[in-house]
């Protein structure tokens, strides 16, 4: 009898299709157990939207794609009601936000007005339409792309609205080798077409009450703590990491530990998490260049602080 599939299952899975990035894997499975959301920014063409099929292609899950365009309204993301003649009533018809896995593509193409649909929906994962609310399936997930915002075309997203995501992660370019591997794959089909599910949503939602388990000790939420006001006490900083920024640091790291075989939390974990995890959700006091270049200050002003906070033993 065959073994069920395990975490490193998932993992290899995925790095069929996208070749020389573990790590952007594991965070984006490590951000899926921990019941979070995920943007992925990057330049076009690097494998942002590949690597959300294939996380998706992974589960035996429901999953939608939604093409953010400047045009995109958002009964087109939550539903219509539209008029039954049979029954003489409106009929609500949900929307691609009724799927477990939902990929939100170019989500910085559209308007502020349509991005902001996603709000509750990422938040407390039901929607409210015509004085009634729709919850969603479970598990349930938003994978974002989007462009730098310097590109053409492009809304940035409110604080607000990036407070939702768990996690903020870059792919980049791979390099010579792991380019000439890609070039040389058979392009009849889109890649992650070839993937096989391994996990249904049930077995997703066991993984995620197990997360729940896993043991953080007290020195290591003060640890986390410390970071956290650091940012708040900053002057590098205008704004800090909020509460919800904390949770989401400590939700990742007891993730992060289960998806390494550990029942328990290490200084390391958070350690590794906070710049992925807490950059943007914090805004840079006097940046300086783009809102691109203004990222990457923010995760090396939260690397700084993080490396400046005695690590507890």
């Amino acid at each position: 009898m065959n073994s069920p599939p395990t975490i490193r299952d998932i993992l290899e899975n995925i790095a069929r299709v996208i070749k020389g990035k573990p790590h952007v894997i594991e965070m984006s499975v490590v951000a899926l157990l921990a019941r979070g959301h995920l943007l992925l920014e990057d330049v076009p063409g690097v494998g942002k939207t590949t690597l959300a099929h294939s996380l998706a292609r992974s589960l035996d899950c429901s999953f939608k794609r939604v093409q953010f365009t400047s045009d995109l309204l958002p009964s087109d993301i939550v539903g219509v009601s539209i008029f039954n003649r049979q029954k003489q009533a409106f009929e609500f018809i949900p929307g691609p936000i009724f799927a477990n896995i939902v990929l939100a593509d170019e989500i910085n193409r559209t308007t502020p007005k349509t991005q902001s649909s996603l709000l509750e929906a990422m938040s407390e994962a039901q929607i409210s339409f015509d004085n009634k609310t729709y919850p969603l399936s479970q598990p349930f997930m938003v994978i974002a792309t989007q462009n730098p915002a310097e590109y053409h075309g492009t809304f940035p997203l409110p604080e607000s609205q990036l407070d939702r995501f768990l996690m903020r992660l870059r792919i980049g370019y791979p390099t010579p080798e792991e380019e000439r591997k890609v070039l040389e794959r058979p392009q009849s089909l889109h890649p992650a077409e070839e993937l096989c599910p391994l996990l249904t949503a049930q077995d997703v939602l066991a993984l995620q009450d197990q997360v729940d388990k896993v043991r953080m000790e007290e020195s290591i939420t003060d640890y986390l703590l410390a970071i956290v006001q650091s940012t708040r006490q900053s002057d590098l900083l205008s704004l800090g990491v909020s509460t919800r920024g904390a949770l989401a640091l400590s939700r990742a790291a007891k993730a992060l530990s289960f998806v390494r075989g550990r029942t328990y939390c290490l200084p390391d974990d958070v350690k590794e998490l906070a710049p992925i995890v807490l950059s943007h959700r914090i805004m840079v006091a006097r940046a300086q260049g783009s809102r691109q270049r203004s990222s990457e200050q923010a995760e090396q002003i939260i690397q700084d602080l993080v490396e400046s906070i005695p690590v507890p033993v």
